[in-house]
């Protein structure tokens, strides 16, 4: 009730630690009511993009030599503040983003997790390192901030992702600049104002909310930007790689992007599989937060002799699924996020009807004041139809059968993604097989394949999944980075002159 009193307000961009209203503003409604207004934030600019990269940039040289212990402690204070407002946070994504309670405080849980684990990161790396020993040299390995970082987030973890990426780039020495998904910014705006009151240099941070083809298409191509931070589809991050390989006048130094695009994860159902766990786990890992996640699982390949079963089985746990508001306890499939996905998925299932397809559980329009898609099941579905191969961020599950476990392997990892992936199986030897050949960047064996924990399995994938960050990783950080080695020749000749 607290938060819904606060729904409708207005929010500022924030450059240099000065706030800046807009004619041109953008609204956040609610996808489970699409007449609620959320909040709505001013619209930023081409010109106030610049404005904060030339600030960001006076900023970067002071930012990157405070003693990384000031540096931790400023995103230990962010953890502390997030831990302390993480059911009003919550409460914000239940009405912004149509989360359901146990989705959205996970990711306020997530988002804390991310600031403690890259602090104590920062700490390991803040040390310079002795390299090989040598009599007379000295030799140590040490890191520097880039320079500034732009922070482009999506919206289906509001505040976990923008969390991540940014105290990443914050700790690391780098000044940063917050694009925020259009759809998500009023949680956006709630944790830049937490920052602040962490106490956030003004020169190292700045909000800056707007249209990502103009404020985000401008912070990548910028001389000044060194690093580009990105969530999102597969597309817009295709064009981000492309952009940020372009050197023009005056840029001092290659660009570097820390970029995850998406997937087409599948779960493989073995011969001997226990079919009462895969079942939950492939429920809960498509259908989760409406399936709308990178990692949510959009296929099941299945051996034949599990086929019927499995099948049957799926079916009636997804009957048992109700759509509902997130304001409801009891709410596990929500709406999806607005009307153009809403749009996008319903066209989607026509078009698969107009291929011949016929759902076996869900596939047509519900009535609603939101955004709600059913929990579709579309069953046997050819390995090079748009169902298998296209990304549709949404409750649809396509089962594909195959041949023996081999050609399970060869289905699941056939598509252009390699995110995330799992198995359930007995089998030691095919256990063992999958560890092998089931190329993505997280696989779950005998387990869901969502919810991947800060710190226990780094997140992120390759091929057209991402370029192989693991957020939440020991590696994480080096990606925001400059690797610096000093080496000094100890066997000195003669005196040091008079000062």
């Amino acid at each position: 009730e607290e938060v819904q009193s606060q729904l409708g307000q207005e929010y500022s961009l924030v450059i240099g630690g000065k706030a800046y209203d807009t004619r041109a503003t953008i609204g956040s409604m609610n996808p489970s009511n699409k007449k609620q207004l959320i909040g709505r934030v001013a619209s930023a600019r081409a010109e106030q993009a610049a404005q904060a990269i030339e600030i960001a940039r006076r900023a970067a040289n002071d930012w990157s030599r405070t003693d990384p212990a000031e540096r931790i402690q400023f995103i230990e204070t962010v953890a502390t503040e997030l831990r302390g407002r993480r059911y009003e946070l919550a409460a914000w994504e239940v009405f912004e983003c149509g989360k359901p309670w146990a989705e959205a405080d996970a990711d306020v849980a997530e988002a804390i997790d991310f600031c403690e684990y890259y602090g104590r990161e920062m700490l390991r790396l803040a040390v310079p390192q002795r390299m090989q020993r040598v009599p007379g040299e000295l030799n140590h390995l040490s890191y520097q901030g880039r320079g500034v970082a732009a922070v482009i987030a999506p919206w289906n973890f509001p505040l976990a992702i923008l969390t991540g990426m940014t105290t990443a780039a914050l700790v690391a020495g780098n000044p940063v600049i917050v694009k925020p998904a259009e759809q998500s910014m009023g949680i956006a705006a709630r944790f830049f104002s937490l920052a602040r009151e962490a106490g956030t240099p003004p020169g190292a941070l700045h909000f800056l909310p707007g249209l990502g083809e103009e404020v985000g298409a401008h912070l990548v191509a910028h001389r000044d930007v060194a690093t580009i931070a990105f969530t999102g589809s597969k597309a817009v991050g295709l064009a981000i790689w492309r952009q940020a390989g372009t050197t023009i006048p005056g840029q001092v130094g290659l660009k570097r992007v820390v970029c995850e695009m998406g997937g087409k994860n599948a779960i493989i159902v073995d011969s001997d599989a226990d079919l009462d766990a895969a079942v939950l786990g492939i429920v809960r890992s498509a259908f989760g937060f409406a399936g709308q996640k990178c990692s949510a699982c959009s296929r099941v390949v299945v051996l034949p002799e599990q086929h019927d079963a499995l099948i049957e089985r799926l079916a009636a746990a997804m009957e048992s699924l109700h759509v509902m508001p997130p304001t409801d306890p009891g709410c596990f499939v929500g709406p999806v996020i607005d009307a153009e996905a809403h749009r996008r998925l319903l066209g989607a299932l026509a078009e698969a009807r107009r291929r011949g397809h016929q759902a076996k559980v869900g596939g047509a329009p519900l009535e609603g004041a939101g955004f709600f898609v059913p929990p579709t099941l579309f069953v046997d579905v050819p390995a090079d139809d748009p169902l298998v191969t296209d990304e549709l961020f949404g409750p649809v599950l396509a089962v594909q059968r195959a041949d023996d476990f081999e050609h399970a392997l060869t289905l699941a990892t056939g598509v252009e993604y390699a995110l995330t992936g799992g198995l359930y199986s007995r089998s030691p030897a095919r256990i063992a097989r999958a560890r092998e050949a089931f190329r993505v960047g997280n696989l779950y064996i005998n387990r869901g394949i969502t919810g991947a924990i800060v710190g226990r399995q780094p997140f992120g994938g390759f091929a057209m999944s991402g370029g192989g960050t693991k957020a939440g990783g020991p590696d994480y950080l080096l990606h925001f980075l400059d690797p610096r080695t000093i080496t000094e020749n100890t066997l000195r000749r003669g005196f040091a002159p008079e000062e």
